[in-house]
């Protein structure tokens, strides 16, 4: 098999992969249909008894009540603004239920703001907390709320919301919220005064609810990345779980440890709970309706006397995916941007593209500068595949020759074939190793593009405008299929001229695959064909050269 016939075949099992695991999503059994109401439930499915009191271990703890939907819309709400988000709090729990991020631009309409947490505008999803005890506030209570609109003001380095809850049996709380400048970390914290007559004990909850869509279509083959929960441990390391495993009751995830963070994980984006080292917590996921669901963390409240106070805290990041920050924030947060199996592949990668582009400030030409160095460190076994390559079109009249005397005798005729590789010396596999080096490259920088939240949105020059998504009018694709021709015209013809035919057709069935393909993908492909062809050339010119030469000798 020559290397022409092994990349295409490659490529096309590729895509053949996505296209089997599109076909997959597309005819997954959808959700079950939604719970039945609990007795003494309300209107809205929640049930109207208090949140409940963990019993003798925080394993056996109830979870907290739940909730079926976006928060009503009459419920009062304070908006705060700050250089990174503008976040809607409700007092209903003093949940966060919408969150915009003015620094990344939605995928629909690039004039208006990402939307993360949501209120059901395209999606429910929801920051909720709340505390375990009797007569304690929950993710249903209403707090008195501060102000309509506070607002990080320019000087200040953060501002805090503070929301009061309704004292119950001599217990007062107050739930605070701190918005730093520069940062998509979020504190969140519980002051407990405890001015009745016994010791409170108590547990606080921190959980994301949301649906199952995911946040963002992406653009080839209808694939889409995770969307769902994902837990860390020191000792477990990262798990996805996927929304159907939740349905089924078969999520493996860590239940209790000692350290470790609970995210909600989508495309580009994520929301994570981060617990500070030292605190022993429970982690849980559940469905709580009909395509939504929760997953959180559970701390425990140390004892509070009468007459004392006490408070519990905790942070929260919403954000990008932005990998040279998150592992600072949290151990093992990085691992959110997640590559597969090819990871030790896409993150050097990653980090390779991002030396160059801190050099170019620019990721498309990064692209370009990192294709360079991918075919200078392979030009070694690019060289050898090509000089065999070259050596085998020089052989071109002498095989059609082999085929006219031994046109019927298959077996005869690759003996002869054999004979001639031997004898001046060709590996005909000789252009495998290179491909085969490749091919996981080219995956890999696939999921980079697909998986980087650096790459959204990114502009080359021109019509390229977002190197994750499709070139808009298809121009790179079409380049890339006329350097496929150019490269099968260098390539020694196959003997079997139906083969031949088939060989000359695949350009044209390529770059109707590519077009679907991120842009920066295609670019790269681009590139590396026209390095190829420049390097195959040379050598295919030095080669018949030399052999003209011999036979003028």
């Amino acid at each position: 098999m020559d290397q022409r016939r092994l990349i295409l075949f490659l490529i096309f099992s590729f895509a053949l992969v996505m296209l089997w695991d599109s076909w997959l999503d597309h005819n997954r059994p959808k959700a079950p249909a939604a719970v039945a109401q609990s007795a003494g439930a309300g209107a809205d499915g929640v049930s109207a008894v208090p949140a409940p009191t963990p019993g003798s271990s925080l394993t056996a703890a109830p979870l907290p009540g739940e909730q079926g939907g976006a928060v009503a819309a009459s419920v009062p709400r304070t908006v705060v603004r700050t250089d990174l988000m503008v976040v809607e709090i409700a007092a209903q729990g003093g949940d966060i239920v919408r969150m915009e991020l003015p620094a990344h631009k939605s995928n629909e309409d690039r004039s208006r703001n990402f939307v993360l947490f949501d209120d059901g505008g395209r999606h429910v999803y929801a920051a909720q907390t709340g505390l375990i005890g009797d007569g304690l506030p929950n993710h249903k209570t209403l707090f008195a709320l501060p102000a309509d609109e506070v607002v990080l003001a320019e000087g200040q380095d953060s501002v805090t919301v503070r929301l009061e809850a309704p004292a119950q049996d001599g217990v007062q709380v107050a739930k605070l919220m701190t918005f730093h400048r520069g940062s998509y970390l979020v504190d969140i914290a519980y002051e407990i005064r405890n001015d009745g007559d016994r010791v409170l004990s108590s547990h606080a909850y921190y959980q994301f609810t949301r649906d199952s869509k995911p946040a963002e279509a992406v653009e080839v083959f209808g694939v889409n990345t995770f969307t769902g929960p994902a837990f860390y441990t020191d000792a477990e390391r990262f798990q996805k779980v996927q929304f159907e495993d939740i349905d089924k009751g078969k999520a493996k995830f860590v239940r209790e440890s000692g350290d470790g963070w609970v995210a909600m994980v989508q495309h580009y984006f994520v929301g994570a709970w981060l617990p500070e080292p030292g605190q022993q917590r429970e982690f849980f996921a559940r469905r709580v309706s009909s395509d939504l669901y929760s997953a959180g963390v559970i701390l425990p409240v140390a004892p509070i006397a009468a007459g004392e106070s006490a408070s519990v805290a905790i942070r929260l990041y919403a954000g990008p995916q932005e990998q040279d920050k998150l592992e600072g924030i949290a151990p093992g947060l990085d691992l959110v941007v997640d590559y597969g199996f090819l990871t030790v592949i896409a993150a050097p990668l990653f980090w390779v593209l991002s030396w160059f582009h801190s050099l170019t400030g620019n990721w498309g030409w990064a692209i370009i500068l990192v294709t360079i160095a991918i075919k200078l460190v392979f030009f070694p076994l690019s060289a050898a595949s090509y000089k065999s390559m070259a050596k085998m079109r020089v052989l071109g009249p002498r095989m059609q020759r082999l085929k006219e005397l031994y046109g019927n005798d298959k077996a005869k005729m690759q003996q002869e074939m054999m004979n001639l590789y031997r004898t001046e010396k060709i590996n005909p596999l000789g252009g495998c190793l290179p491909i085969l080096v490749q091919i996981p490259v080219f995956i890999a920088l696939y999921w980079v593009l697909l998986g980087s939240v650096e790459m959204r949105h990114a502009p080359w020059l021109g019509w390229i405008q977002d190197l994750s998504s499709k070139d808009p009018y298809f121009i790179l694709p079409v380049i890339m299929g006329l350097s496929m021709l150019v490269q099968m015209k260098l390539n020694p013809a196959p003997p079997d001229p139906m083969q031949a035919k088939i060989m000359m057709a695949l350009p044209f069935v390529f770059t109707i695959m590519f077009l679907w393909f991120p842009s920066g993908l295609v670019l790269y492909w681009v590139v590396n064909n026209v390095l190829s062809i420049a390097q195959q050339w040379q050598i295919t010119r030095m080669i018949e050269g030399a052999k003209q030469g011999s036979k003028a000798a």
